[in-house]
C-alpha cells in the first residue's frame, strides 16, 4: 500500500483501537451488556472497513503497480476477501 491510501487505514485503526480501549472500560466497570456489545460491533465494523480498504488497495496496486512486487491472483484476492466476511 501506498502512503497516500495507508492514511485513512491508519485512521480507521487508531479510532478502532480507541473504541476496542472504551469496550475493555466498559466491562472492567460493569456496564449494561447491551452497551458493551453495541461499542463491541462498532470495533468490529471499523476493523472490517479497514480490511476491506486494505484488501481494496492491494486490488488497485495489483492492476497498475509496474514493481517489481509479484500480483495477487484473482484467487488470492477472492480469499482475502472472505477471511473478512
Amino acid at each position: 500500500m501506498n502512503e497516500e491510501s495507508m492514511k485513512p487505514v491508519l485512521n480507521r485503526l487508531k479510532r478502532a483501537q480507541g473504541q476496542l480501549a472504551s469496550v475493555i472500560a466498559m466491562v472492567e466497570n460493569g456496564r449494561e451488556c447491551e452497551d458493551v456489545v453495541t461499542q463491541l460491533s462498532a470495533v468490529s465494523k471499523a476493523l472490517d472497513r479497514a480490511g476491506f480498504k486494505i484488501v481494496a488497495s492491494g486490488m488497485r496496486q495489483c492492476l497498475t503497480d509496474g514493481s517489481e512486487n509479484p500480483p495477487l491472483t484473482q484467487d488470492k484476492l477472492e480469499k482475502l476477501f472472505l477471511t473478512l466476511a
